[in-house]
């Protein structure tokens, strides 16, 4: 297995959007938000270029949560704004932007709403495509745990790797002790840690 690097990694944020986030019961809403939170803060201060995209805002879905304009405001300003194509991947906009992010980058971690519909096939396409993709789980979730499940085992099947945030972080990081590790820890404490302990 090839360890993802913050010199070799996209990052592609689906659909964090203020109604697409009820459309998750197997996960609190504020778990979601706090590993969303966390994957922004960190690929903006590591300089892992970022995608942001939302479907079909005017509708049920909503506007994008503002935490992703509060951190990341010039992707929030050029997010790809689906209508309402369930593969993000087919969307010509979206793909465009996310080949141009990339650069050549080959690594895409992603997360979003939902697991089941709007990360499944995405994750899947891209690996047709070529790239190594994550799907770090606990930053979206699912209407129920057995449609996250099924979702899971079909990424797997199709060669898209499971992680979850820390797990990640310290992929990309390597060791703690390195100024990018120093970077992330108050991101995670912050974000995560701290709020385990109330």
């Amino acid at each position: 297995m090839k360890k993802f690097k913050i010199e070799d990694t996209v990052m592609l944020l689906i659909d964090h959007q203020e109604g697409t986030i009820n459309f998750s019961a197997n996960r609190s809403h504020e778990e979601i938000i706090s590993r969303a939170r966390t994957l922004a803060r960190v690929a903006r201060d590591l300089n892992i270029p970022v995608v942001l995209t939302s479907s079909q805002e005017d509708l049920a879905q909503g506007p994008l949560l503002k935490d992703m304009e509060e951190i990341l405001p010039q992707q929030f300003s050029n997010r790809v704004k689906r209508q309402g194509i369930t593969n993000a991947w087919e969307d010509d906009a979206f793909k465009a932007a996310v080949l141009k992010a990339a650069d050549g980058r080959k690594n895409i971690v992603m997360a979003g709403l939902t697991n089941d519909v709007c990360i499944v096939w995405p994750s899947i396409s891209m690996v047709e495509d070529g790239f190594d993709v994550q799907v770090v789980i606990d930053g979206g979730g699912a209407p129920s745990q057995i449609a996250e499940d099924i979702a899971r085992h079909t990424w797997e099947s199709h060669g898209v790797r499971t992680t979850t945030i820390s797990q990640f972080i310290s992929e990309l990081v390597h060791s703690w002790a390195t100024p990018e590790g120093e970077k992330v820890k108050p991101v995670l404490f912050e974000e995560i840690y701290s709020k385990l302990f109330k």
